[in-house]
């Protein structure tokens, strides 16, 4: 088995683990994870905005 393919599985089984012990905790992080990508996001438009000013 090449490493690539034992990292994913690795990564995968790791969150299922999570998400089945610390569904609270899962949750939370996933929202942070949008949450940052959510802002990011509204920079990168006021960004464009100010260009266009």
């Amino acid at each position: 088995m090449n490493t690539k393919k034992v990292v994913v599985l690795a990564v995968v089984a790791l969150a299922l683990f999570l998400l089945i012990t610390r569904p609270q905790e899962s949750a939370s992080g996933v929202h942070n994870v949008l949450n940052g990508l959510k802002q990011g996001a509204e920079a990168i438009l006021t960004f464009i905005k100010s260009l266009f000013a």
